[in-house]
């Protein structure tokens, strides 16, 4: 089952032909796996009203490229 905001999430956008393992993995577990409820972003975005960087993963970590 994947996310409700997986069409809108600028991390899954940028990052889903990433070949980075670490960003396939998170998109796994979180966009399209069983930790969708525990998203830092999604929590992110509840209590800010927007959505975060990009560049920030499901876990809340940033990627610095």
């Amino acid at each position: 089952m994947s996310c409700e905001n997986i069409a809108n999430c600028g991390f899954f956008k940028k990052y889903q032909e990433s070949k980075n393992l670490v960003c396939k993995g998170f998109m796994l577990q979180f966009c399209n796996g069983t930790k969708e409820a525990e998203c830092e972003r999604k929590k992110y975005k509840a209590a800010h009203g927007t959505p975060p960087s990009d560049d920030m993963m499901p876990n809340g970590s940033m990627i610095h490229e």
